[in-house]
């Protein structure tokens, strides 16, 4: 059985608070197709590197990175207020762009299975 660190499970919490203030909390639009795909920590837990997936194109994934940018004080306190940690860690939001990787893979062994 493989050891989870620290970092690992901090990462897991926040993922899934975070995700849960995302659909209870926000009032925001450009919010509502967001979904929380990952979450690393830096291994003194001062930095959440969440990782992030949206549909709709590249207009939806700049105006979902401006919400979460905007949302970012909000999201932290709230964070701060249902997990308990000595510090908060810095939100930083990446667009996870594996899932349009995954697609583009898809959509070419589509297209290989075609051609005769």
């Amino acid at each position: 059985m493989s050891q989870y660190n620290r970092a690992d499970r901090v990462s897991g919490l926040i993922q899934t608070t975070l995700s849960e203030i995302l659909t209870r909390d926000t009032s925001d639009p450009r919010l509502e197709m967001v979904t929380i795909s990952g979450v690393k920590m830096t291994r003194d837990l001062r930095i959440a590197r969440i990782y992030y997936s949206t549909s709709g194109g590249k207009n939806r994934i700049k105006a979902a990175a401006q919400a979460l940018e905007h949302a970012k004080g909000f999201l932290k306190r709230t964070l701060g207020n249902q997990i308990s940690l000595r510090y908060m860690p810095e939100l930083q939001f990446y667009y996870d762009e594996s899932f349009d990787y995954g697609l583009h893979i898809e959509n070419i062994l589509k297209s290989i299975s075609k051609d005769p």
